[in-house]
């Protein structure tokens, strides 16, 4: 984000605060729970969202340097993420090509092959078959044609994409838009070191998952003893860019710039930008770090997913020796509170959307990013809009 629309984000956010204000979506959307609960539904979001769309699966720093691997098992296809040895990042179909067999179990690390555990078939860092046992046995077979199978993949901004399956296509700025991508190139995501990661399954629907990140109302309440003791509750900024978003949450310290000359104010220190990348990404850069969040659907129960949390420092400002602490602070500061309280919460409006005994939720004139998540699955899935309604009754 350039120096310019710093300054102006933050003086919207201090006027917001003076005069007691925030983003007004304009009115009232009714959101039907079966979307939370709809198995055909799931189903359908799944095949568009999931597995026919690039996967943001991490930053840079989740693949350091060159022989790095992690895998994924969240989406249809099994992945195994590479930074071959000229230090391209690289993903593959997690399959050994005589039968089948998961290849690599481990969830990241570093290796120069990858052994199949059936037969041990062997293949290198960047794919390639380079060994089979007993060859004289087995038959001969064009070691050049049996790679691992390649998967679409691309490192931008710091961000590494991966398309599910192996006719797709990823193409980071064209997803993100101009504007978006511009933005986050500006952040230096690429210059984030990986600290940790904690993984959490939780009963409530993805999509649910997604709402909490998605208003600042209910700090004051179900954050009142964590967040709330460092954030403004119920004030941010917010814009959308196509399908994603951006919105600006408020730090308390933002009281402490209004001393300070323009040229010093620092958006990532008083506030925590929380990125929407559509579909199931959350990317949040502040002044430390970063944290990432992924969420994915139970492919057997529309009413459960899982979450992973990605924590990210600086690497050029914070040194190793420092880095234990700061996840352990990242942790407590956000990563537990999303698993004990916001996902708390979330597994209990899934029991009412469940009961069935409950209509619809509301989704007031507060919380535009809620009307603008759901809106925008609708649109790709070609359901019609949730309509604005100036009054609810």
């Amino acid at each position: 984000m350039d120096h310019a629309e710093q300054v102006a984000q933050i003086k919207t956010l201090m006027a917001r605060l003076d005069s007691g204000t925030t983003v007004d979506a304009g009115g009232f959307r009714l959101n039907p729970v079966r979307v939370y609960t709809d198995p055909d539904l799931a189903a359908r979001e799944r095949a568009e969202f999931f597995d026919a769309h690039p996967q943001i699966i991490g930053l840079s720093d989740d693949l350091p340097e060159p022989g790095s691997f992690l895998t994924m098992n969240d989406l249809g296809t099994p992945i195994l993420a590479t930074r071959d040895r000229d230090g391209h990042f690289r993903a593959f179909v997690n399959s050994c090509r005589h039968r089948g067999v998961v290849l690599e179990e481990r969830p990241r690390g570093s290796a120069r092959r990858f052994a199949c555990p059936f037969h041990s078939w062997t293949y290198d860092i960047g794919g390639a078959l380079v060994a089979i046992p007993k060859p004289e046995h087995f038959g001969d077979i064009d070691q050049d044609c049996h790679g691992l199978v390649e998967l679409p993949a691309e490192e931008r901004h710091g961000l590494l994409a991966v398309h599910p399956q192996p006719g797709g296509t990823v193409d980071i700025d064209g997803m993100l838009g101009d504007e978006l991508a511009a933005e986050l190139a500006s952040w230096g995501l690429d210059r984030l070191a990986y600290l940790g990661a904690d993984i959490y399954g939780a009963a409530c629907n993805w999509k649910l998952a997604m709402d909490t990140y998605g208003e600042t109302y209910h700090f004051t309440t179900l954050h009142e003893n964590t967040l709330a003791m460092y954030y403004y509750g119920n004030v941010q900024c917010y814009d959308t860019y196509g399908r994603h978003h951006r919105m600006l949450l408020v730090l308390k310290a933002i009281d402490d710039m209004r001393d300070l000359p323009e040229d010093q104010w620092n958006i990532g220190k008083v506030t925590l930008p929380v990125y929407w990348l559509f579909p199931n990404v959350q990317l949040m850069p502040f002044a430390l770090g970063c944290f990432l969040v992924r969420a994915y659907p139970d492919p057997a129960d529309p009413g459960r997913h899982t979450s992973h949390i990605a924590f990210y420092c600086w690497s050029d400002e914070m040194p190793e020796s420092m880095r234990g602490e700061a996840l352990k602070m990242m942790k407590e500061r956000l990563g537990n509170v999303i698993r004990d309280e916001d996902y708390r919460v979330s597994a209990s409006q899934q029991v009412t959307a469940n009961s069935g005994a409950v209509e619809h939720v509301v989704f007031g004139r507060n919380e535009p990013a809620l009307h603008h998540f759901h809106n925008t699955y609708r649109a790709v899935l070609g359901m019609d809009p949730l309509p604005l309604l100036e009054t609810v009754s």
